[in-house]
């Protein structure tokens, strides 16, 4: 499926156009959320690279957690 709605990065329009902003000419960018899919192929990937960055930490409690 094409995405056909995109946003402005400087001015924070939302366009029809793929190429630039028509109203302030700043890059666009398309705003829509990555599809889910519960069979998540990738889903190793991401944890590892987020820890490996430093994004999540294993030793902290979440914020949902009681003591």
């Amino acid at each position: 499926m094409k995405w056909l709605m995109r946003k402005c990065i400087k001015c924070g329009k939302y366009t029809l156009a793929r190429d630039k902003c028509p109203f302030c000419g700043g890059k666009l960018y398309v705003p829509h959320p990555p599809r889910f899919s519960p069979e998540d192929k990738y889903v190793s990937l991401r944890v590892r690279m987020k820890l490996e960055n430093k994004l999540i930490d294993l030793d902290e409690k979440p914020f949902y957690f009681i003591d």
